[in-house]
This record gives structure tokens, sequence and C-alpha cells, in this order.
């Protein structure tokens, strides 16, 4: 079965009476060029930690009939798939042939990325994650990643708005705070724009590849501080239309708005309270 093959797709779905799920994100990509420019973006640079000679070890999220799988494993990576749908994870493994690298999981991503010990999964045994992320819970996981300093580098398919966050510097109205939480330890890159045509069903709006590798720069940035980041940042873009001095008026003096600052800037303030109050 040809899986960038719309015709094909839709043959599969009619005769297995598979209904793709809208709740679930369920959006099949079939295109072959952003397939390929998907994959190579995702395991460019990569390089096995296990030793020369050893397979890339990728995760994959919701991999739907497997056109990523597919690809990857031509390529000769590892992958462990994460599927939700009962039905799509029973298949994977039986149409691609069983292949020996290809391990499934079905189970719900939003748990593997909170709490991925419970089920058998440790996240640093792989060296990249690259993903058609569900539209519904696609931030939620990538995020739950993210602060786990997951991956050396993640490549994954997004809603365009969401890439747009993701990338966003300060002084943007884009900025908040998926691109402040994401920047802190990885550097983000728009990979290229996907047209809704590419998928079926078609969804509504577009999509954009993005390419997340993790940095180095705020290692000595301690967790309690990282905690405290997050529970800061989160509390000033509740409020972002004030002044963080008119948000935190017993903290800090400020008339600089949450969009507007850089993660060198959150990072020496939130550093400052929390040695203070500590």
């Amino acid at each position: 079965m040809n899986l960038t093959s719309p015709s094909q797709v839709k043959a599969w779905c009619i005769e297995h009476e598979f209904h793709p799920n809208k709740t679930m994100g369920q959006n099949f990509l079939i295109d072959r060029n952003v397939l390929t420019a998907i994959v190579d973006a995702g395991l460019e640079g990569c390089t096995p930690h296990a030793g020369e000679g050893k397979p890339l070890r990728v995760m994959e999220i919701g991999p739907g009939l497997g056109v990523l799988t597919e690809e990857m494993l031509s390529r000769g990576c590892e992958v462990v798939a994460v599927e939700k749908d009962p039905v799509l994870a029973a298949r994977l493994a039986e149409s691609l042939g069983r292949p020996e690298r290809l391990t499934v999981i079905e189970v719900d991503a939003v748990q593997v990325a909170a709490h991925p010990e419970k089920f058998g999964v440790d996240l640093s045994s792989f060296d990249a994650m690259v993903s058609n992320l569900p539209y519904q819970a696609g931030t939620r996981i990538l995020l739950e990643f993210v602060q786990k300093r997951a991956f050396p580098a993640m490549t994954v398919l997004v809603q365009s708005e969401v890439a747009d966050r993701l990338v966003a510097r300060e002084g943007s109205k884009t900025r908040g705070l998926a691109g402040v939480w994401t920047q802190l330890d990885f550097d983000v890159k728009l990979v290229r724009k996907v047209a809704a045509s590419c998928f079926w069903p078609r969804p509504e709006i577009g999509s954009s590849v993005v390419r997340l590798t993790r940095h180095d720069r705020n290692l000595s940035f301690s967790a309690e501080n990282r905690a405290f980041f997050y529970n800061f940042t989160k509390r000033a873009f509740e409020h972002r239309r004030k002044q963080l001095g008119s948000i935190f008026k017993d903290m800090i003096q400020s008339t600089l708005r949450a969009e507007e600052i850089s993660n060198e800037l959150w990072i020496e303030i939130c550093r400052g309270l929390n040695d203070e109050n500590t």
C-alpha cells in the first residue's frame, strides 16, 4: 500500500470501515515531498548515542497508518511508535511486515509524555522524536517533552499557529508560554509550511514543520529556578496585557509586559527572585 496515495488510503479506510477521528486529530499525510522534508529535517545531524554502527532510536507520536514510520525504518532507524487508536496500533506492525526495529505502544501519548516511566519508556535512550502530532493534544504533548529536555532533537508537524508561537521572539504578538518555555532549552526553526491539501481528511487550517534542537546554554539554571520560572511566566502570560509591575506588585518593578521579555531576561528575573525567596 502506498501511504502517500490518497486513493489507496481512502480505499483502506473504506475496506476496514475505519473513519478518521477528528477529535483525535487523525489527518493522514499524503504528500511524498512533505514526508521527505520531515524525515530529512528530523534525522539531520543526529548521531546514535548507543555508538557508531547502531541505528538511530526515534520516538514517533501518533503514527497513524505509518507513513513516517515506514520512511524512517527504510532509512535504518529503530522506531518506537506511540499510538492511542487501538485499530491503528494493531494494524501498524502487521502492515509494515513486522520489522524487528519497530515497537508499537498502544497508549495515549499524553500519558507517556507526562509519566514515561509508567510505560517502561526511557526518554534518555532516544536520539530524536519525529512526529505528525495530533492537533488536539499536540501542544500539550510537546511541552511535556520540552520541560523534560527529553530528546536531543524534535521535529514535529503542527498547526501553523502553534508553530508561529514556538518560534516567536520577544516583542511579537504571537509570543506566549509555548515559545518562552520551549526556547529555554531548545533552538527552534521553522522548516516549512504545509498546505491543508497535503492531508486526508483535509484539515481546516494549514500546518508547519518545526525542528527543536536542544541546547546547553541554560544548564546552570537549577531545578528550583526552573520550577519558579514555569510558575512565574505562566502567571505573567495569564495577564499578558498588564505590566509585570502591576501583576507582581510586591516582587518586581517593571513596565514591561510578558510578550516583550526575552528568555535571557526571564531567566535573570526568575533566578534573582527565587534566590531572594530561598
